[in-house]
């Protein structure tokens, strides 16, 4: 099968491997669209390997239809169009996926909308509820509130009637987030969040993060007594300069971090089940929607990694196999 290599300097090329074979209880998925994810990047980079046993192919979000379907599988069927969170994978032409981390398509979404969705929602599921364990009285900051996890955030915490606040680069991703039904959206290439934030006396219980670096101590400024930071990436450093303990106790703070990719399939088959029945009908109703960005033909995979590697995104970007 063909599948996207890429080498020592990052360069990212078509090669072929042999189709894998998916066990007892995996099924064989015919790839037709899949999610390109920051992960992706750093993994090129040499910074996010995959975690052991998982595909070394780049890739962590695939739609399309079941191909095969293993000796112990009973709850998917040949034919069947579903989208998955994978480990590793998803930029090839087939994708094992293990058959409980399985979500069924609806019959009205397309293959690209559906592979915008697993990751993100997955993740704002995980960090909002078996995290933070939202409620409708919390308010809510997100940074990078145009990514496509910022995305995923702010819709499921209006539907929980959460305050949300978001921070974006651009005013035309503020608008963006407004879209989605972001309360107070703030440029950060403008202004000082927490120094804003501050002037409305808006002190969120709960920030989901990607930045960490010098925001975590303004995060603590901001942190409602007993609030929850959830640390999702570090996009601006791993090392905190000055880290003001005091703040952390005086709050009574927490900081927890989480990676979702290197978690047990057990975890994921209760965050995917917790996900489908909490909140999957709502992308029936239209309640939920994939954002999708664009969508590039896997001829372009190359220039939908720079578009996020620069930030040009609002919402996902999803590659289609359809050219193999």
């Amino acid at each position: 099968m063909k599948f996207i290599d890429f080498d020592t300097d990052g360069r990212l090329f078509e090669s072929d491997t042999h189709k894998p074979i998916p066990g007892a209880q995996e099924v064989l998925v015919k790839v037709a669209s899949f999610g390109v994810n920051r992960a992706d990047l750093l993994q090129v980079a040499g910074k996010y390997p995959p975690p052991k046993g998982a595909s070394e192919i780049l890739g962590m979000e695939i739609s399309g239809v079941v191909e095969v379907v293993g000796e112990d599988v009973t709850t998917v069927d040949v034919g069947q169009s579903i989208c998955a969170m994978i480990a590793g994978g998803g930029y090839a032409q087939y994708a094992v996926v293990p058959s409980a981390h399985v979500i069924p398509m609806p019959e009205n979404m397309s293959f690209s909308n559906a592979a915008a969705i697993p990751e993100v929602f997955l993740t704002a599921t995980q960090a909002l509820h078996k995290i933070a364990d939202v409620t409708s009285a919390d308010r809510l900051l997100i940074h990078a509130g145009a990514s496509g996890l910022g995305s995923a955030l702010i819709q499921l915490a209006k539907l929980h009637s959460v305050q949300v606040a978001v921070t974006a680069s651009s005013e035309s991703k503020l608008n963006y987030c407004r879209d989605l039904g972001a309360d107070i959206t703030i440029n950060y290439s403008v202004d000082s969040f927490k120094e804003q934030l501050q002037a409305m006396r808006f002190f969120p219980d709960i920030i989901v993060d990607i930045v960490a670096g010098n925001y975590v101590n303004d995060n603590l400024s901001l942190l409602a007594n007993d609030g929850v930071i959830v640390q999702l990436a570090m996009l601006q450093g791993r090392y905190v300069e000055r880290l003001d303990m005091a703040n952390i106790l005086a709050k009574r703070a927490g900081i927890k971090g989480s990676t979702l990719r290197n978690r047990s399939d057990d975890y994921k088959t209760e965050l995917v089940k917790n996900f489908v029945n909490r909140y999957w009908h709502r992308f029936h109703t239209g309640e939920l929607q994939a954002c999708v960005d664009a969508i590039f033909p896997i001829s372009e995979i190359t220039k939908a990694h720079e578009c996020m590697r620069l930030n040009r995104n609002k919402g996902k970007l999803v590659i289609s196999t359809q050219d193999w």
